[in-house]
């Protein structure tokens, strides 16, 4: 590692107070007024959600969060009222979605999808639904992400119940998508004509590498007119699995099982909020958490042998 002094030091930035309550957080706290009928607003909506991000990051319960906030404005002297539980769980459900914290845009990006399952109440119950085990209920939401290889930041997330298939959720997440896409990368959940349509359709161009069931075969025009799927089936057919994933790169998909491992040790595998609406909140707040501590600063490898 190159740059380990400065990496060190975000490490150390990503429990830094300021860093998550800045000056720009204190100055919009309040609503400003729009001369509109009726009671105007108290909180922002950037005061709400800089309440959540503080509550996500020191695994703070809401109560512990609106102490621990008038705390710090006592202490920073900073005459500011500070939303009680209440409100800050009412006000969670209609927040906006937050913009992804970037030190600059990608010109494409080699965007990769998966999804992991989130608990609700209790423990066991992914497991038990997972495996088949007899449950009175869904206790389980399942959590899609989308980052860039390149930069490692999540382009793209979506909360949702756990009868959504993953190929469902490809539409909502790619809506999020404002760069163009060189590289598609996903796990053959995602395999089946409608996703590669949708990919297709949308970015022009875009590599899409997902690996096709072991029973798949040829399409009709195969030999004649071969699809990009058709290719796959052949090359591996041809030559192995595993030497399809090296000369596709798909065995950098793995990275993606990395962020998901380090989104849970971070953020949690499990979900406070109640409603559905809610959760939705809570995951993009967890999303956006990650993000903010990548931009602080990131490792610059460099191989020696």
């Amino acid at each position: 590692m190159t740059n380990w002094p400065e990496y060190n030091e975000s490490l150390r930035q990503r429990g830094d107070v300021t860093v998550w309550v800045d000056e720009s957080v204190a100055h919009d706290w309040g609503v400003a007024r729009t001369g509109k009928r009726g009671r105007p607003g108290t909180y922002s909506e950037l005061a709400i959600t800089a309440c959540l991000e503080l509550r996500t990051v020191f695994h703070l319960p809401l109560r512990q969060t609106q102490g621990f906030l008038r705390s710090l404005f006592r202490l920073m002297k900073l005459e500011l009222d500070v939303p009680d539980f209440t409100t800050l769980s009412r006000r969670a459900g209609g927040l906006a979605p937050l913009p992804r914290a970037r030190t600059e845009a990608p010109v494409s990006l080699d965007l990769v999808l998966d999804s992991t399952g989130l608990k609700v109440f209790g423990a066991g119950e992914w497991l038990e639904t997972k495996h088949g085990k007899a449950s009175r209920r869904r206790s389980w939401r399942k959590l899609h992400l989308g980052p860039d290889l390149e930069t490692g930041q999540i382009e793209c997330s979506e909360l949702t119940t756990d009868e959504i298939g993953d190929p469902s959720a490809v539409p909502d997440l790619l809506d999020q998508i404002d760069e163009p896409v060189r590289r598609f990368i996903a796990d053959g959940a995602y395999d089946g004509a409608a996703t590669r349509t949708e990919i297709m359709q949308r970015f022009a161009d875009v590599e899409i590498i997902i690996p096709p069931p072991k029973t798949a075969v040829p399409g009709p025009e195969a030999e004649t007119n071969p699809t990009a799927r058709d290719l796959d089936v052949l090359a591996i057919k041809a030559h192995g699995r595993m030497a399809w994933q090296k000369s596709t790169g798909y065995n950098h998909r793995a990275r993606v099982e990395t962020l998901m491992g380090r989104w849970k040790s971070v953020i949690g595998e499990r979900l406070r909020s109640r409603t559905l609406d809610n959760q939705r909140t809570e995951s993009r707040i967890g999303v956006s958490v990650p993000g903010k501590m990548t931009s602080l600063g990131r490792p610059t490898p460099e191989r020696i042998s």
